[in-house]
């Protein structure tokens, strides 16, 4: 057998552990062959009758019952540890098991493993990590959960936070939710907790504490009425910009809503032609199809230029660019909705006082207009237009926090089977929040 400091390297452990035997255990039904390292706290350093929970030395209470850690694989051979787990009684937490140098309280994994499992459940497929280490996936969720629980015990990602950007993400069906904040200095996730609304987002605030939140100097967040006016009342002095993506979008509703009155005008007029139609000309074999009316033709062109009037016009493909010019000359009011669309596209590329300007004029344009679509957008746009101004005057936008939720949606789908939001949050946090995870042996 290799000497005792050879295993003590190949499993991860420090002088804090004593080895007191090493047995190979053959395989049978049910388990695979495997190395176990017979182990004890070491006297020595001090690491024997200490809470399990707090580290404090305590008196013990019993002797437990024999228990086993999984370790790294020694090959392709399972490494598990063995040892008594005695119980203390802490002045603080009662009666709980004695801590072990060699793995986090409550745990059935080695602190070398934990940390195998974090660094490859960060980097590759559930699939690769359950097939690679031979774990259950719902005990990777339990892993990263722990270990992230380790790493924000001993940093403080709310320290020195300025400018952050606040949104949400659905991450479970029947609208299930994260609120999300990033900060705009580093790009990190800074918090992150299940749920939505004012409650949810009040307690980030409650953690950040009364100063930090008086330090903050701008917030970005979408026009959802319940991060305005939790801002407001709990950090007033930050400048609230609000998104020119999400602003944009309201126009493209608009135009779509318009666009949809149009369509369902026509069609019902096609309808009532080729009913007439039909009473003319009595019923057609099956050889002789209907022909489609002049206004069936129209009604779906307008059904199918929705990406025309959606998009960009320099990302228009040559049909849309050709559907576009077509609905320009043949509906002046669904062009109207469209102009408006592009003008307000307008305000956010000028930004700043020009951005301004053109916002101003913006807003008596669509306030004179017939359109109904128009009209609630201009009313929508005057509601939180300090925000808007507040977005062209520094610059702040979403677009970092919308890229961030994009990866959380990846996220996501790779947490599918984790059986509580804290493993996704501690999945999201190790990838986007936390320091670089270091697999066990690395600097």
């Amino acid at each position: 057998m290799p000497d005792v400091s050879v295993w003590r390297a190949m499993a991860g452990l420090d002088d804090r552990t004593v080895i007191e035997r090493v047995a190979f255990e053959e395989g049978r039904p049910g388990r695979a062959e495997r190395v176990v390292l017979h182990v004890r706290p070491s006297r020595r350093k001090g690491e024997h009758d200490r809470c399990g929970r707090c580290g404090r030395r305590s008196p013990g209470y019993d002797g437990g019952r024999r228990r086993e850690w999984r370790s790294v694989d020694c090959g392709l051979t399972q490494m598990w540890l063995a040892a008594d787990a005695p119980r203390v009684r802490c002045a603080e937490h009662g009666v709980t098991v004695a801590r072990v140098p060699w793995a986090r309280h409550g745990a059935g994994h080695t602190l070398v493993f934990d940390a195998q499992v974090a660094w490859l459940a960060v980097r590759t497929s559930k699939s690769t990590v359950r097939e690679l280490l031979r774990i259950a996936w719902k005990t990777v969720g339990s892993v990263i959960d722990r270990v992230w629980a380790d790493i924000s015990a001993e940093i403080d990602l709310l320290d020195g936070v300025r400018k952050i950007g606040i949104d949400e993400v659905s991450y479970k069906k029947n609208h299930r939710y994260l609120t999300i904040v990033v900060d705009h200095d580093t790009g990190r996730v800074i918090w992150a907790a299940p749920g939505l609304g004012a409650a949810t987002l009040s307690t980030f605030f409650d953690e950040l504490g009364p100063e930090r939140t008086a330090a903050l100097t701008h917030v970005s967040a979408d026009a959802a009425h319940w991060i305005a006016s939790t801002v407001t009342q709990r950090a007033p002095q930050a400048i609230l910009c609000a998104d020119p993506f999400h602003i944009v979008a309201w126009a493209t509703d608009a135009i779509d809503t318009d666009r949809r009155q149009e369509w369902r005008a026509l069609k019902a007029l096609a309808d009532t032609e080729r009913a007439e139609q039909d009473r003319r000309v009595g019923r057609p074999t099956a050889d002789d199809p209907k022909p489609e009316t002049p206004r069936q033709d129209l009604a779906r062109e307008f059904k199918n230029a929705r990406y025309s009037l959606l998009k960009n016009p320099d990302n228009l493909t040559q049909d849309q660019s050709l559907t576009l010019k077509w609905i320009t000359a043949s509906s002046p009011r669904l062009h109207e909705a469209y102009a408006f669309k592009e003008k307000l596209r307008i305000v956010f590329q000028a930004r700043g006082k020009q951005g301004k300007r053109i916002l101003d004029a913006w807003i008596k344009e669509a306030g004179r207009s017939t359109l109904e679509p128009i009209q609630k957008l201009c009313k929508s746009v005057v509601r939180i237009r300090a925000s808007i101004e507040a977005s062209l005057e520094h610059g702040l936008s979403q677009g970092l926090i919308e890229s961030t939720n994009t990866k959380i949606r990846l996220f996501t789908r790779m947490a599918f089977g984790f059986h509580t939001p804290q493993a996704l949050i501690a999945l999201v946090m190790l990838n986007l929040g936390g320091p670089t995870l270091a697999l066990p042996g690395r600097t």
